[in-house]
């Protein structure tokens, strides 16, 4: 096995900023940096400068394409590749490579088949790229990829990376503002970003043996094998060989492309595991996700396995999350959300928290509509991953600092402290005093929180472009109150003192998954959308629209549109799930059925000839026949309520049927299909069942 020498590998396949020192005249480079410090626009002559050397650059590494690398509202990235060659000539037998600060800067993409939510007709097909110069260009399979936003010929945003700007934005604005009234002058305040991403590995075989799994990336079918998680064996246990030399090469990969891949394990199901990267700005963070989420399924398929990304792949096993870990930093890495040793920073510290606290009970309804979607339907509140209901866990130590600041008492527990947020006397608060609440979806983890409820397929813009938001609106407020004031530190004083007061109600440090939480929380008044089909429809509340207005993050006709977007998805993903469940039992589950009760009843007939008993044939046969029976009239039933889709008008009224009959028809139907399973020899049963797949690999 040949070593990884990390100097050389690190980022040998990023346009970064040591690349771009080396290669580009002083004077462009310190242009350029400027440029991106002010957020200044990008002149022609630089973008020639920067684009022949990112060119020359590509090449030299065995480049012959250039694409536009973007992200549609897909979820997923879109790309478009254009070789660098020019011909010399009208005659064209002669060509030079060519790559223009025009084509770098800007391009048109055909737009008329990716998800727009009605921001444009089908025959309005131009679209155009725009360079994202705060992101790294990258090559990847021979093409020089270059992040960029997609808009719209009439430029509303039809990605998920412009809205993530502006967000970005937004919170930067809103940040330096209350920094100020610290007497801090900072440049710039960013999100920064770590998403921790579980996934499934299985073998190949197995995988191109499931119609559920090619179609729908999980098992629509499927009887639990006699082992599953119980014994806690897997979790953090020794790496199988075939899945070691998989995480390397995957490691190797991420880090040719500049990815922070730090963490590697095997996580709590049977053939589950994930990759945690370092922090960094939550625009790189995204986009680096998404390549991760590319390289981890290229790179199983090079192994003969596959990468399962799905939040549910396997029912009675835990599914896959992301942990989105968040937090802000200034441009010294200084991170607000440390408490600090200093006192001096502590309120400025709480202040910070209390934003945060108020963000996340002020706009429970769009955290949740972030993590929304069929798959992730199958995993929130399921004993293994934070319920739908929004809460934030403090720990012990934090949540008695709060209280004694709301009750204007003294705070004992690391001596006895009046607790005058205004004055040096707040104690410092240790990192890590309490345990990690595991159930928990929005957790404060010492120096970040922790939002657990993303399903792993998800692109982190989302939740990202939510939580910057609503971040900078909370803070926006405090800086308006705070300007204004005749004596900071009274104000300061009420303000923290009255927000912990009137948002308490969101701090929960206890179990999650109890059945008494549930009662708890609505006794709190904190919203409960139990379902996706529950959640969509409060995107386009009044307040919400507002607040993406208030910060340029979306017009109202955007905000309209990513509301239809992932209604239609999940009206969507529900009905190829079940037509793919009819097909599967059409085609391959009744006929497996009939053929074992045929063999039953064959081997019953010779017997009686033979005059032998065959009680236990007969018996076994119509257990059979009344199954067949019964998966035939729950086919049926399916069959129906998924035609009777078809006449449902408007995509929420849909949403709300799919949730109540198809889904409902689809799990009776898998009910009884699961249990039969156990009942029919392998040799009949046509697909690899869950002993297969989970502990398949070596």
């Amino acid at each position: 096995m040949k070593p990884i020498n990390m100097s050389e590998t690190f980022g040998s396949l990023v346009f970064n900023d040591k690349i771009m020192k080396q290669r580009l005249p002083h004077d462009t480079y310190k242009a350029l940096k400027k440029l991106l410090k002010t957020r200044g626009s990008l002149t022609r002559e630089i973008a020639d400068v920067v684009a022949n050397a990112m060119k020359d650059w590509a090449i030299e590494k065995g480049a012959t394409h250039y694409t536009h690398w973007f992200q549609p509202m897909t979820g997923i990235t879109a790309e478009k590749h254009d070789a660098f060659i020019t011909p010399e000539s009208l005659e064209g037998e002669e060509v030079i490579m060519e790559f223009s600060g025009k084509e770098l800067i800007k391009g048109e993409s055909d737009a008329s088949s990716f998800p727009s939510g009605g921001l444009r007709a089908t025959f309005e097909a131009r679209g155009y790229t725009a360079w994202d110069p705060t992101s790294n260009a990258f090559i990847k399979d021979g093409t020089l990829c270059i992040p960029t936003a997609f808009c719209s010929y009439t430029g509303e945003a039809l990605d998920k990376k412009t809205p993530l700007l502006r967000s970005m934005d937004a919170i930067n604005v809103q940040a330096k503002r209350v920094l100020r009234l610290f007497g801090k002058d900072v440049q710039s305040v960013t999100p920064t970003v770590g998403p921790e991403q579980e996934y499934f590995l299985i073998d190949k075989s197995v995988f191109d043996r499931r119609p559920d799994l090619i179609f729908t990336g999980r098992t629509l079918f499927g009887a639990r094998p006699s082992k599953g998680q119980e014994m806690e064996d897997h979790y953090f246990g020794m790496l199988k060989p075939r899945v070691a030399e998989y995480m390397r090469e995957l490691d190797e990969e991420l880090w040719k492309l500049g990815i922070l891949a730090k963490t590697k394990h095997n996580e709590a199901a049977p053939a589950q595991h994930e990759l945690a990267p370092l922090y960094t700005s939550a625009n790189i963070a995204i986009d680096h996700n998404q390549l991760t989420m590319e390289m981890m399924r290229k790179v199983a398929s090079r192994h003969g396995m596959a990468c399962l990304l799905h939040e549910k792949p396997f029912a009675g096993v835990n599914g896959s999350g992301k942990h989105n870990n968040w937090s802000l930093s200034t441009e010294t890495g200084d991170n607000l959300l440390r408490p600090g040793s200093n006192p001096k920073d502590n309120a400025q510290f709480l202040l910070f928290l209390c934003a945060i606290l108020k963000a996340v009970d002020d706009h429970q309804d769009l955290l949740r509509i972030t993590v929304a979607s069929a798959g992730n339907d199958h995993r929130l509140g399921a004993n293994e991953a934070p319920p739908a209901i929004m809460s934030i866990f403090l720990g012990d130590e934090l949540t008695a600092i709060l209280d004694a600041i709301e009750g204007d008492t003294e705070y004992s527990q690391m001596g006895k402290i009046q607790m005058d947020i205004g004055v040096d006397v707040m104690p410092r608060i240790p990192k890590d005093t309490t345990d990690r609440n595991r159930t928990s979806p929005f957790a404060f983890t010492g120096n970040k929180f922790e939002f657990r409820s993303l399903g792993s397929s998800f692109s982190v813009a989302g939740p990202n472009i939510i939580l910057n938001t609503i971040v900078a609106d909370t803070l926006m407020q405090f800086a308006d109150e705070l300007e204004m004031a005749e004596d900071f530190s009274v104000t300061l004083n009420a303000l923290i003192r009255r927000t912990i007061k009137n948002h308490r109600r969101i701090v929960f440090n206890g179990n999650g998954y109890s059945k008494e939480w549930i009662e708890e929380a609505e006794r709190r008044g904190l919203k409960n959308y139990a379902s996706t089909a529950d959640a969509l429809p409060h995107y386009t509340d009044r307040k919400n629209i507002a607040l993406f207005a208030r910060h340029g993050v979306f017009t109202e006709t955007e905000v309209h549109s990513r509301q239809e977007i992932l209604l239609e998805n999940y009206n969507k993903v529900i009905h190829i799930e079940a037509l793919t469940m009819l097909d599967m039992i059409s085609k391959d589950i009744l006929p497996a059925i009939m053929s074992y009760t045929a063999f039953l009843t064959d081997s019953a007939l010779k017997k009686v000839q033979l005059g032998i008993s065959a009680n236990i044939e007969k018996t076994v046969a119509e257990k059979m026949s009344v199954r067949t029976e019964t998966i035939s009239e729950l086919f049926t039933a399916l069959s129906e309520n998924l035609h009777a889709a078809s006449a449902v008008e408007g995509s929420e009224a849909l949403a709300v049927y799919n949730r109540d009959k198809v889904v409902t028809a689809m799990q009776a139907l898998r009910t009884v299909v699961d249990e039969t399973e156990l009942m029919v020899p392998s040799a009949y049963w046509p697909y690899p069942t869950y002993g297969e797949m989970l502990f398949g690999i070596r």
